[in-house]
Parts: structure tokens; sequence; C-alpha cells
């Protein structure tokens, strides 16, 4: 899966899913959306790729969303997970909520609504010691600065320069930001540092990552500044 914020939708309603997944798409906070019309769809999808985001019917045709949810959870997905039901009673909410889900959201809602939720959800996991961001072939994980390779086998250590030059890179998505602009971000606005330190930094954070640091396929070097590569 590439980098990006990535976001799986499990819904069986066809229509629904496809909605959502236009809006989302919309939004441009997104460059991953996968669907999963079945529990056991979801389940494999989560055990085989790492998402930011997940939006969870209750009422799927073969399982419980709530039951889903919970072996998510037993399956060590830390993921931020929206339920979406029909049902409206508090006795919803709190096996929901029981199950591992993150919030609730009664159908029929309003998108706008539905999509400050996720926001919120996102933000406030980013910031956890749960956050897994997938980039390029590598699972990062900003807490314990290190990068994985899928296997979880191969790991890379990083500084915690390195750590906040990829997480503000992931963050603003495939845009360009300027050395400036991440310059910023990472030192703070401090007279004594220049851009040639970041550039220092970038040089040997290539080292680490990037397959051949002749021929950059992550972290590019773009007019003005610099981004991940989707």
């Amino acid at each position: 899966m590439s980098s990006g914020r990535s976001l799986l939708i499990v819904e069986d309603d066809e229509l629904l899913s496809r909605a959502l997944k236009e809006q989302l798409a919309a939004q441009q906070d997104f460059f991953v959306i996968d669907e999963a019309a079945t529990g056991a769809a979801a389940l494999s999808q989560t055990k085989e790729n790492t998402y930011d985001m997940i939006l969870l019917d209750i009422g799927l045709p073969d399982m419980d969303g709530r039951d889903v949810c919970k072996q998510m959870r037993q399956n060590g997905v830390h993921s931020p997970v929206v339920m979406l039901t029909a049902a409206d009673s508090d006795d919803d909410t709190i096996t929901g909520l029981e199950a591992g889900a993150n919030d609730y959201v009664t159908k029929p809602f309003r998108m706008a609504v539905l999509l400050a939720r996720v926001r919120a959800h996102l933000r406030q996991h980013e910031k956890s010691d749960d956050a897994i961001f997938v980039i390029g072939p590598y699972k990062f994980q900003p807490a314990a600065k290190m990068m994985m390779m899928g296997d979880g086998v191969n790991k890379i250590r990083l500084t915690e320069k390195e750590t906040a030059i990829l997480k503000y890179l992931y963050r603003v998505g495939n845009k360009t930001v300027s050395r400036e602009t991440l310059l910023g971000e990472v030192w703070g606005y401090n007279a004594a540092v220049t851009t040639h330190t970041l550039e220092t930094h970038v040089y040997r954070l290539r080292q680490k990552i990037e397959m051949n640091p002749d021929q950059v396929q992550i972290l590019m070097t773009e007019p003005g500044g610099y981004r991940l590569n989707p």
C-alpha cells in the first residue's frame, strides 16, 4: 500500500459504499480507499494491510459488525473504527464501543458530520503511540522512531529529526513542502539552522530507507522542496 492516508469501508450496501468512497476521495484527505462487503473480507484485508481509518457497518451479511470489530482488535488492529448503524439506541452504542469501536454514526447521516468525526479520530490517532503509517514498502511507527519492512523482520532505526521529517511529509500527503516550511516544522524557526542542515538529514534518511539512494523512489526532491511518493 502506498503512502498517504488509507481507509477501509466495510459496507454491504453497494450504493452507500460507492457514495462514501466518492465523497471521501473528493476530500483529498485519503489516497487509498478500499472496500469490503463482508466481515470476512474486512478481517482478511486488515490482516494484509494497515489502514489509518475503518468505517464499519454493523449489519453485514455474514457477521455482526461488532464481532468484526472485536476480532480486528484481537488481531492487533489499532486503527480508529467508526461504526455505521441503522439502529439508534444507547444499548447499540455501548455494545459497539465495548467491542472496540471509537465512535458510532447512525444512518441516515450527513456526510459533513461523518467527515468531521473521521478527521477528529484521525488527528487523535496520529498523536497516539499506536499510530502506524504505511510509506512505500515500510510500516512507519513514529512513536518508536522506526520503519519496518512488511515482513516485520527488517527494522530501521530513525533519529528524532528523521522521524519528524517523515511524519510531517506524510501528513500533508502527496504535496511538495518547501525546505523553509519543513525546516520550521522540524527545527522551529531557529536562525542558527539553515536549509543545508535539512538537506544533510534528508541525505542520511535516504541512505537508510531508499533501496537505491541514487534512484530515489520514496523521499522525492521537487522544485523548492520535498514530498513523499505515494
